[in-house]
């Protein structure tokens, strides 16, 4: 019965044709045809139905225009935009690696390729190579070597990052030495391959003619891409916009991408390390200030005149009240600061204390340990776990009162006091990287590394630094706000002092004679 309905839904449009049996053939091929694309339907709702799990209800995300916890269309193409950047990234970064080398093997293998063809195609009409032509095998060898240690120490470095567009000075280079490379085989293609030159000795000089080109190119990347971004030009002001924290760099000629490298280069040893939890404070202190005021009119605008009259006095009364209470708000502030920092003293003392203390233990334990045998003595991480149990309440104390508890685990404590012992340094360097905070780079990396930063310019990022220009470096919890002023032309003017302008005479009065 299926099979009959197959013809109503798909309909096959038969021609009528002088053979009896043509009509009944075309039907049988119609059903063949839909009895397959049945199958491959079944088919694949079987596929798709082994792959759905039984709560798939509760979990799917359905794409409409009026839920309000759904995705529209835009969130759908901003997600797949980042995935194909986050793949894109490493394709970019090993793509890169991969032209680079293959370049390098072209340049380098062409010169070696100029001395070899000859022989292997025209051997028994060269003429013979004399001591000069021997002397430019060594040249060239040599030459070669030169090339290849410079290329390696200048390009082939580890990247510090990946950047969103290619590098433009890099990108030139990059052309122009595979323009002279191909300039230099149409040449010798036409001039040597084609009419089987027999002079040998010109070859070679040909050879060492491309070498000295390359050597000279080899120094044209250093200055552009080394020398040029040495002298300063601009200074850099970034400041981080949670806590506004703020450092100053000079920079010279780099592009907007660069130098955002180089921020963030310096970002991580010069600003102290991102404390989301220091801000919760204030913020709680705004909400409790604005929080004591809301106003409502139950009765609208068309109300009771006497209650909307009761009302509006009301909201005024707590309207001076809010007033009252927001002038002396800085009185609030100043015992709360006071109170916080004499807790952070009261705790930070009783921390020294203790680590005084277990120091003094560690002290007491080597010098019986020197007493015992050799094979019982104790190595520093154990030692250090043994003493930081005396230690840890006065740490995670102070660590609340100051909000670092995030910021440093049992196990990195714990291996920092075992690196004191081992250097055999005092309570008050073991302490110093708690008491005082330090660079970003001081914490671990679960505690600051971004995945990815983003930078966002109006400018293109490929151009120049420029008077004004403003970029921001973003990541999850914050952005780092970068103003660029160029630095001003200086201008000495010498004067010169005559040496007699300067110059006194005392003269002495006697009041009394002698």
């Amino acid at each position: 019965d299926s099979l009959k309905l197959l013809p109503a839904l798909h309909p096959v449009n038969i021609k009528k044709s002088p053979q009896p049996f043509a009509g009944a053939k075309q039907r049988r091929h119609g059903y063949r045809v839909h009895l397959l694309w049945l199958l491959v339907l079944l088919w694949t709702v079987e596929g798709i139905s082994q792959t759905w799990d039984d709560n798939w209800g509760e979990t799917t995300t359905a794409v409409t225009g009026t839920s309000e916890h759904s995705l529209s269309q835009e969130d759908i193409v901003r997600i797949s935009k980042d995935l194909d950047d986050s793949v894109g990234l490493d394709c970019k970064r090993y793509l890169n690696v991969a032209l680079s080398v293959i370049l390098g093997l072209v340049v380098f293998l062409t010169p070696l390729a100029f001395l070899i063809l000859p022989h292997l195609l025209w051997a028994d009409r060269l003429t013979a190579c004399g001591t000069a032509c021997e002397g430019l095998f060594i040249s060239v060898a040599f030459k070669l070597l030169i090339l290849l240690l410079a290329v390696w120490a200048l390009f082939f470095r580890p990247p510090r990052a990946g950047l969103p567009r290619i590098f433009i000075f890099r990108a030139l280079l990059a052309t122009l030495v595979l323009l002279f490379v191909l300039s230099y085989w149409l040449f010798y293609g036409v001039r040597i391959l084609d009419s089987q030159d027999e002079d040998y000795q010109g070859i070679v000089q040909y050879a060492v003619s491309l070498v000295d080109a390359l050597l000279f190119i080899h120094y044209l990347a250093i200055v552009l891409l080394e020398l040029r971004q040495l002298q300063p030009f601009f200074s850099l002001c970034v400041t981080r916009s949670t806590d506004g924290a703020t450092q100053h760099y000079n920079l010279g000629q780099l592009s907007v991408q660069r130098a955002a490298v180089v921020i963030l280069e310096n970002y991580y040893k010069d600003f102290p390390v991102h404390n989301p939890a220091m801000l919760t404070a204030s913020k709680s202190r705004a909400a409790k200030h604005l929080a004591g005021l809301k106003v409502y009119n139950v009765d609208g605008p068309g109300g009771n005149n006497a209650a909307a009259g009761i009302a509006q006095s009301q909201s005024r009364a707590m309207i001076a009240a809010a007033a009252r209470r927001r002038d002396s708000s800085h009185n609030e502030l100043y015992y709360e600061e006071a109170e916080h920092e004499r807790r952070v003293r009261k705790r930070r003392a009783r921390l020294v204390v203790a680590v005084e203390e277990a120091f003094t233990h560690i002290r007491c334990m080597q010098e019986e340990e020197q007493k015992k045998a050799r094979g019982d003595v104790m190595d520093p991480r154990e030692a250090a776990q043994a003493i930081f149990p005396s230690m840890a309440r006065a740490l995670q104390k102070y660590f609340r009162t100051t909000r670092q508890q995030h910021l440093h685990s049992m196990e990195s404590i714990q291996q920092h006091l075992a690196f004191c012992i081992t250097n055999n340094m005092t309570p008050k360097a073991f302490l110093e990287s708690y008491l005082t905070t330090g660079p970003t780079l001081q914490y671990g990396k679960d505690r600051w590394l971004a995945r990815q930063w983003t930078l966002i310019s109006e400018a293109s990022v490929t151009s120049g630094l420029k008077d004004g220009t403003v970029f921001l470096l973003k990541c999850i919890d914050f952005c780092l706000v970068v103003t660029t002023k160029k630095i001003p032309y200086i201008q000495l003017a010498e004067e010169f002092i005559d040496p007699k302008s300067h110059k006194f005479v005392l003269r002495l009065q006697s009041e009394t004679s002698v």
